[in-house]
């Protein structure tokens, strides 16, 4: 018979819905930012294979040729770097307090183990590895995510405040490494955006709802053993 059980703590919840609009709007805001000089691009030598960012990628998200738009993106980007800051830093001291960090934090045999929920989850016929709370290459992905907050942080930092701040700068390498950092760190929460949708698609409706909910419908087949109405 299906019974209702927890699946992620109400802090959890709350951290993650709090964190999504944000960190949205800190992208968006720091590419405001990151129009003025928008110096980085892939390639080799003097050959560019992709620039950061096209002409027609600025028109298309309502960039225009005037200078309120920097004002107003580090208008924005301050305000909402502190709601980052101490959302991020809620969700470390919670997970630490309640110790949830244990069903987070990579194990030896995570690395190995995500390698083969990545082939599973392609397409290939690869056996998925226990899965408990979170399998591997979540592990190793929120673990990785909350590093990165940190990063974020400490060079944006360095780069708001680079002469009151210069011991700061000077730890990230400078303030064009910091810049370099601090942008490649926000290319990094795109690519994390598209795969956890993708995820979260591909998982389904009773996989969302319990992010929402908190609780999943759990199938009980017998005192040792539990299947869950997502799988």
């Amino acid at each position: 018979m299906p019974t209702l059980e927890e699946k992620h703590k109400f802090a959890t919840r709350w951290c993650h819905w709090v964190n999504f609009p944000v960190l949205s709007a800190m992208i968006f805001s720091g590419i405001l930012i990151y129009w003025a000089y928008d110096p980085y691009r892939i390639g080799f030598g003097s050959v560019t294979l992709f620039h950061f960012f096209p002409d027609w990628f600025y028109t298309q998200v309502g960039i225009h040729d005037s200078q309120s738009q920097l004002a107003r993106g580090m208008a924005l980007h301050f305000a909402l770097a502190w709601l980052f800051a101490l959302n991020g830093l809620a969700y470390f001291i919670y997970t630490v307090a309640s110790g949830e960090w244990r069903e987070l934090i990579p194990e030896p045999k995570s690395f190995r183990e995500a390698a083969l929920v990545a082939l599973h989850d392609m397409g290939f016929k690869v056996a998925l590895p226990p899965q408990g709370r979170y399998n591997a290459a979540q592990r190793i992905s929120y673990s990785a995510i909350v590093l990165m907050g940190g990063m974020s942080l400490v060079t944006g930092l360095a780069i708001y405040k680079p002469a009151q701040l210069h011991w700061l700068t000077a730890a990230v390498g400078g303030y064009e490494w910091a810049r370099f950092e601090h942008f490649w760190l926000t290319m990094g929460y795109v690519g994390f955006f598209v795969i956890h949708i993708g995820q979260v698609i591909r998982a389904g409706w009773a996989n969302f709802r319990s992010m929402l909910t908190g609780y999943d419908l759990v199938e009980r087949i017998d005192e040792n053993q539990e299947v869950s109405s997502a799988e």
